[in-house]
């Protein structure tokens, strides 16, 4: 759990030093599920891992592992939204498969059905409802995004922002403070639709995850968890691999 010594965060800098401290831990927990999961399919060793109670605090302190990171990216949107939709702490790779600043919750379904070959047909059919509510909420959201991005180019706000550049060599700096708590009053609502939409996204993506521990065995759980954490870890290796490709190639072509 979070830290109450934490200072909050409130810029790409701070978000970007708990992501990465994040990121370390978050490999240390992939590497207990691995242990776990290997333990599980050993019938010639014994370890802690047999024990169900010892499986299941694992799956909570990866699940509270990821409200971390919910809770930390709460705190920093509440003061600045626009880095949570803006994240320079992930690469550009990374950063094609955002949706709402995070990643699509029916993600949670697909690697389930992937990654399990155990699952019952019970199982099956509750995941299968799952995805299905899941993607019907993901479409109202999309369609709550969808306004909130037609209001960025609505002519009051773009009016505003075209008269102000206009002025602005030839403000007083009365007038131009007048001009900064005009765009002030139209980013407000902005700002607000975006915090809102993204505490409903994350509410989601959260729900989702929980509904899918519910259904799977302890087992399936960590299973599922540590095939999470490795396509993570993967998406982001490889954003370093191509943004290292693409430097070495400016390098070369501007000699």
């Amino acid at each position: 759990m979070p830290s109450s010594s934490r200072q909050p965060i409130g810029s790409a800098g701070s978000f970007q030093a708990f992501f990465e401290d994040w990121l370390v831990r978050q490999q240390r927990f992939l590497d207990e599920l691995l242990s776990a999961q290997e333990s599980s399919s050993s019938t010639t060793t014994t370890s802690r891992f047999d024990d169900t109670d010892v499986v299941g605090d694992l799956i909570a302190r990866v699940l509270a592992h990821y409200q971390e990171y919910y809770d930390e990216k709460s705190r920093m949107a509440h003061r600045n939204v626009f880095l949570a939709f803006s994240p320079t702490w992930f690469t550009p790779l990374e950063r094609t498969f955002l949706w709402i600043a995070g990643f699509k919750p029916g993600l949670v379904c697909r690697l389930a059905l992937s990654s399990l070959d155990d699952l019952t047909e019970d199982q099956i059919h509750r995941i299968n409802g799952l995805s299905r509510e899941t993607n019907w909420q993901e479409k109202s959201l999309d369609q709550k995004m969808a306004k909130i991005q037609e209001s960025v180019a609505s002519p009051p706000l773009v009016d505003l922002a075209r008269r102000e550049g206009m002025q602005i060599q030839s403000a007083t700096g009365s007038d131009i403070e007048g001009g900064i708590d005009d765009v002030d009053n139209q980013i407000e609502p902005l700002k607000s639709a975006m915090q809102n939409i993204l505490r409903d996204a994350d509410g989601l993506r959260t729900r989702t995850a929980e509904t899918m521990a519910g259904i799977l065995s302890p087992l399936q759980n960590v299973r599922f968890l540590s095939a999470a954490a490795r396509l993570q870890f993967r998406i982001r290796m490889l954003g370093f691999q191509r943004e290292a490709d693409r430097q070495r190639g400016s390098t070369t072509n501007g000699w």
